[in-house]
C-alpha cells in the first residue's frame, strides 16, 4: 500500500494515478493528522510505503516523520519526502534520521515510482523478518536449546544427549518448534532464520 500525504488534490490524484498504472494499492491522505489518524497497528503484508509532501498546513511532513520516527515505524514504513521548496540541509537531515529518499518537485515519476517499489520491496521484508522474531518469541526457553542444537546440524540422537532428555522429548520439542515456527523441515527452517 502507498500512503501518499499531500495538501494539494491535483498532485495526490496525480501520485494515485501514477501508481496505480504501475499496479500499486494506494490511499490519499489531504494532511499529515489525516494520514497519523488513519495509521494503525495493523501493516499491509505486501509491503507499505509513505509519500510525504514537507509543506502542509497543520501538521507539516516533518511532524508526521518525527512521529513516524517516534513509534518506531520507519523499518515497515519508509518514507520519501517530496517537496517543491525543499532544501539540502533539510533532506541529509531527514535521511539521517532514516528517510528512504527525498525527491524536489517536479519530480522524474519513472525514477520516483522505482525508489517507491524498492520502499515496498524493504517494507516486506521487514515485515517478514518482524514476523519471524514474533514466532521466535513463542518458543520456550527448551524449545530455544533444541532449535539451536538443530541449526547446528545435530541429529535428534545426539541433541537428546547433549541436553540430557529423551529422544522422544526431543522429537516432541522439534514438532513444536517447526509448528511455531510454520515450517516442515530443519532446511526450511535453517532459510527462515538465515
Amino acid at each position: 500500500m502507498l500512503h501518499i500525504v499531500d495538501d494539494e488534490d491535483v498532485i495526490r490524484d496525480a501520485l494515485e494515478w501514477l501508481a496505480q498504472s504501475r499496479g500499486l494499492a494506494t490511499r490519499g491522505y489531504a494532511g499529515g493528522q489525516a494520514f497519523l489518524d488513519a495509521l494503525g497497528t495493523e501493516h499491509d503484508a505486501g509491503g507499505e510505503c509513505v509519500l510525504l509532501d514537507v509543506r502542509m498546513p497543520g501538521m507539516n511532513g516533518i511532524a508526521v516523520f518525527d512521529q513516524l520516527v517516534a513509534r518506531g515505524l520507519l523499518a515497515r514504513l519508509p518514507v520519501i519526502f517530496l517537496t517543491g521548496h525543499g532544501d539540502v540541509p533539510m533532506a541529509v537531515d531527514t535521511l539521517k534520521r532514516g528517510a528512504f529518499d527525498f525527491f524536489e518537485k517536479p519530480f522524474n515519476d519513472n525514477q520516483l515510482m522505482d525508489r517507491v517499489e524498492e520502499a515496498l520491496a524493504r517494507s516486506r521484508q521487514a515485515a517478514a523478518s518482524s514476523a519471524v522474531h514474533e514466532r521466535l518469541a513463542t518458543l520456550s526457553a527448551r524449545e530455544r536449546e533444541v532449535l539451536d542444537l538443530i541449526l547446528a546440524g545435530n541429529m535428534n540422537k545426539v541433541v537428546a544427549d547433549k541436553l540430557g532428555i529423551s529422544m522422544r522429548t526431543v522429537e516432541v520439542h522439534r514438532a513444536h518448534i517447526f509448528d511455531k515456527m510454520q515450517v516442515k523441515t530443519a532446511v526450511e527452517l535453517a532459510g527462515l532464520l538465515k
